[in-house]
């Protein structure tokens, strides 16, 4: 009965005027950001911060979430028609879905992306309501040394689960941990590392930071790539529903990618690409036919479509009970959240219900509207795929610049965001990830605040760690999780190829 009630509650906030438009302008925002190959959900979301400052913490935090959901269906629009994917999470779809268009099939391909996408999304905002309060319950039982074992297991999962070099990873990491130490000590006050800037007093800010590892530097990268002529496969509006023979083929695809972007999902590091590929691989391994994989298999796209957008649902469940974002996108709301004042953990459904439940509510209103305006406006978002990059970037640098300038009148800021933007077109070059630098940025003023904490209670004892069964448990998981990454490693190439 109480989850009814607080249903009603969370539809009461989301049907609001002002959240209604901000799920509106995030849903649409993020599926013209998905559509546009080279522009992802993360860049995006870091030139609207600025703006959701001005608005209240539910407003924001809606707005952000539709960018992030709206990106994952906009994203196999470009994976089909183009074969090019428009977000990171739909390359997996390019191997079957292009190849259906290629048969006069990308109606139905886009039409069991669209369908499988809100089914997913929807299925896992009621897998977030039914698990995030007693998640939250069970967390209230967390204090610091819980809290800084927890934090420690997360690193250690993004460890395992970095993409290139398990080294760059720590590197990045170790460089987000002391940039995130910059600014007043928390307990005794003294200024570390700040050399007399006013700006570094409440340390480096984290939106030019952001804007700038992956706004900016966004930007340089595509300019440097050579423009290539892409032959668009066009579809009529009424040739987009699926044949009942493709539902027949894709229910146990959908119902399968749900599971898999909900499990995968909540864990921290997990997100939609692992949830993508996961789900294709295993619907190849369990089809009848796998031959037919990569020539135009319609579970090829229903399972991965699914699998995405269900993840994005579901990273908000470690976010909101725990206050651990499980991935860059996250890591960008958690500031958000962090700038209107609010810290997410155990607390934050009885402490801000209207957040909580008005941002889940707004999720099933969000994905009715990316349902309508993606199959109607198909039409349109092929045409946008035609916007010259050379007009495209020259706004988005200037969206960067306004944007930063905006939030303190501060031009030090600016100059921080050019710089990042800069480091952050070096970071690609060279292959060093930029999500265990934001991680550790976010992270690791709440790991240090939780480890002192620690130490204070106990009186400098490390045994507290210990002794607390549930920190025990987590540290022992995050040693055993390192140990059995870097084994490997050590029995590998000399430690001077890993760069």
């Amino acid at each position: 009965m109480d989850i009814l009630q607080n249903i009603g509650f969370g539809f009461s906030i989301a049907f609001t005027w002002q959240n209604l438009i901000c799920c509106f302008l995030g849903v649409l925002v993020g599926t013209l950001i998905g559509v546009l190959p080279g522009i992802g959900p993360s860049a995006t979301m870091c030139l609207l911060l600025p703006s959701t400052y001005y608005l209240t913490p539910t407003s924001a935090i809606i707005m952000l979430a539709g960018v992030f959901y709206g990106a994952m269906y906009g994203g196999s629009t470009t994976s089909i028609l183009v074969n090019i994917p428009g977000e990171a999470a739909s390359v997996v779809t390019c191997l079957d879905g292009y190849q259906m268009a290629r048969q006069g099939r990308a109606g139905p391909a886009l039409g069991i992306a669209a369908f499988g996408s809100f089914i997913g999304g929807t299925l896992t905002v009621v897998g977030l309501m039914i698990a995030a309060p007693p998640l939250a319950k069970f967390a209230l039982r967390f204090g610091p040394p819980e809290y800084f074992s927890l934090i420690f297991l997360s690193f250690s999962i993004l460890t395992y689960l970095a993409s290139g070099s398990i080294l760059k990873a720590i590197m990045m990491a170790a460089a987000g941990a002391f940039l995130g130490s910059i600014g007043a000590d928390f307990i005794t006050g003294d200024l570390r590392f700040t050399y007399g800037s006013l700006t570094l007093f409440d340390g480096v800010g984290l939106i030019p930071v952001i804007m700038g590892l992956f706004g900016i530097a966004e930007v340089l990268e595509n300019i440097e790539k050579k423009v290539e002529k892409r032959e668009i496969i066009n579809t009529k509006f009424r040739r987009l529903f699926p044949t009942l023979q493709d539902w027949r083929d894709s229910l146990a695809s959908i119902s399968r990618g749900t599971l898999i972007g909900f499990f995968l999902g909540i864990l921290p590091g997990g997100g939609t690409i692992i949830s993508s590929f996961a789900s294709y691989g295993v619907e190849k391994r369990v089809s009848k036919h796998p031959e037919l994989f990569g020539r135009g298999a319609i579970q090829g796209v229903a399972g991965p479509e699914t699998a995405n957008n269900a993840a994005t649902s579901a990273n908000f469940i470690p976010l909101m009970t725990l206050g651990i974002p499980a991935n860059v996108v996250m890591a960008i709301i958690l500031g958000a959240l962090m700038i209107h004042g609010i810290r997410p953990g155990p607390m934050l459904i009885r402490e801000q219900p209207e957040l909580f439940w008005g941002v889940v509510t707004s999720m099933y209103i969000g994905n009715a509207m990316l349902l309508v305006l993606n199959l109607p406006l198909i039409g349109i978002w092929v045409h946008i795929l035609s916007i010259p990059y050379r007009i495209l970037f020259p706004l988005i640098l200037l969206f960067c610049l306004i944007g930063v300038y905006s939030l303190n009148n501060n031009i030090w800021e600016i100059i921080i965001m050019i710089v990042f933007g800069v480091i952050g077109y070096l970071m690609r070059k060279f292959k060093y990830e930029a999500a265990p630098f934001i991680f550790a940025l976010v992270l690791s003023p709440i790991m240090e605040n939780a480890f002192r904490q620690s130490l204070l209670m106990s009186e400098g004892s490390f045994s507290i760690f210990f002794t607390h069964p549930i920190s025990c448990a987590l540290l022992i998981t995050g040693f055993v999780l390192l140990s059995t990454q870097a084994l490997p490693w050590f029995k590998r190439k000399p430690f001077v190829d890993e760069f």
